[in-house]
């Protein structure tokens, strides 16, 4: 276990006994929305900007959703200006685990908001902190949450626009040494943290010499030798969200964050481009996902009776509307962070039913059009099978900790849930019924061998 500095004595760092994994991990959070952002004032009317919607949340909303999806048991809310609307919207979520702290002197700075927080995290060792105005994907803090100790989030490799406006980092053997705008490493803070309690020393040494900013209080921290520096995990989506515009790049960073990098053609090309900006369209509404879920099933379930009764045309069109919507639960989950494995479930449970019915609906079709009964059920079984297995096959990877089959690749087979409901719905508008039902059959084949070979060379490589 790694050490870390906790509260000094006399003014001299000293080392944290060791922790348990328990006590390593912060159950606190506290999220800074006290401050006031005169380049928003366009979009917030002179209100406070930890209030302006992305996604269809607030982004102090957004703040504490993240915090407790990500496994906090509480999280503080620092308010200041304007603080009577920003807490009535902090009391409104989960009462009992979120509460606001007012930081009455939230004007000479962040690091004043910071030390309004001390007594109430008094008992913690570690506890998480972000700044409301920068948004994070779900799933952005894990790394950073697991690291048993303090440390700050950095992006190595932002974009020029981020590292001009951004907070630089300078960091040696993987710690942080120095923070400020002035210096020119190529990291920058994401501007979210895992503190110890020796911070609001740190903070009140920094505010003696002038510098009442959250940025000095870490400097002070990591001049102590006592912050390591978290990479972002590569690919994941952040903004700091400052002025109108940076509010425009982060409602298009976020929808384009909604494309999982094991998409494959079919979701990335065809499906992913519609449903992301429909799930942006919709995310103010703030529509269960759940209920999209069921939606998505209902259009399956409507397809295949119009497949049954023979009806390509509508049926097709109507099966690849179902693949569409069928991604927007799981996109709005996502940007509501609201994914969780029940919502999962209900999804997976609803995809397994709604291609069973389709395999049902080409059959039906394909017995009515004189094909030999005996050949259709063989079909209609071998492409459920199929359909069921390439689901099986991936989640009884992960429950055994098989490094995961290249899916993106596997998805150029279109032996996946997009690549199958493609085939289905562009030859049943052809009006090949039992060509659907054998291309499922294919492609379910092939992908699922490549994806065993894949899993068994791996399951090998790690018994050697």
């Amino acid at each position: 276990m790694s050490e870390a500095p906790v509260e000094q004595s006399g003014g001299q760092p000293r080392q944290m006994e060791e922790l348990s994994l328990q006590e390593a991990i912060p159950r606190v959070g506290v999220v800074l929305a006290a401050g006031r952002s005169e380049r928003l004032g366009e979009l917030t009317g002179g209100g406070s900007k930890a209030l302006v919607r992305l996604g269809g949340l607030s982004l102090v909303e957004r703040a504490v959703r993240l915090l407790l999806r990500s496994g906090l048991e509480r999280v503080l809310v620092v308010v200041g200006y304007h603080a009577g609307p920003v807490a009535a919207v902090v009391g409104r979520l989960a009462p009992g685990r979120v509460r606001a702290v007012h930081a009455k002197e939230w004007e000479a700075g962040n690091g004043a908001s910071l030390a309004a927080v001390e007594s109430a995290v008094a008992g913690e060792r570690l506890f998480a902190l972000v700044t409301a105005d920068h948004a994070f994907e779900q799933g952005a803090l894990d790394s950073l949450l697991q690291a048993g100790e303090p440390a700050v989030l950095v992006d190595l490799h932002p974009d020029q626009e981020a590292w001009l406006e951004g907070t630089r980092v300078r960091i040696h053997e993987s710690m942080a040494v120095a923070f400020g705008k002035e210096l020119e490493e190529p990291a920058i803070d994401c501007g979210a943290f895992v503190l110890p309690r020796s911070v609001f020393e740190f903070q009140r040494q920094a505010a003696a010499g002038g510098d009442h900013s959250l940025a000095g209080a870490v400097t002070k921290l990591a001049e102590a030798g006592a912050l390591r520096a978290i990479p972002l995990r590569h690919g994941c989506w952040w903004q700091d969200i400052d002025t109108p515009r940076d509010l425009h790049l982060a409602r298009v960073g976020l929808r384009r964050s909604l494309v999982r990098d094991s998409d494959g053609p079919v979701a990335r090309y065809l499906n992913r481009p519609l449903s992301t900006r429909i799930s942006a369209a919709l995310a103010p509404l703030r529509l269960s996902p759940d209920l999209v879920s069921a939606i998505a099933f209902a259009l399956t379930l409507i397809a295949a009776w119009m497949l049954h009764a023979g009806r390509g045309l509508a049926g097709g069109l109507l099966v690849q509307a179902g693949s569409v919507v069928d991604g927007i639960d799981g996109e709005l989950a996502r940007v509501q962070i609201r994914a969780g494995p029940a919502g999962a479930m209900l999804d997976g449970v609803l995809d397994r039913l709604g291609d069973t019915a389709i395999v049902a609906g080409l059959a039906v079709w394909a017995l009515r059009g004189g094909h030999s009964a005996a050949l259709v059920v063989v079909m209609a079984v071998a492409a459920t099978a199929g359909a069921l297995l390439s689901m099986a096959t991936k989640d009884r990877a992960a429950a055994l900790g098989l490094p995961p089959a290249p899916e993106r690749a596997i998805g150029f087979l279109l032996g996946g849930r997009d690549g199958r409901l493609l085939l289905a719905a562009v030859l049943a508008i052809a009006g090949w019924p039992l060509v659907a039902l054998a291309a499922i059959v294919v492609t379910s084949a092939l992908s699922l061998t490549v994806r065993l070979f894949f899993l068994r060379r791996s399951s090998l490589a790690l018994t050697r």
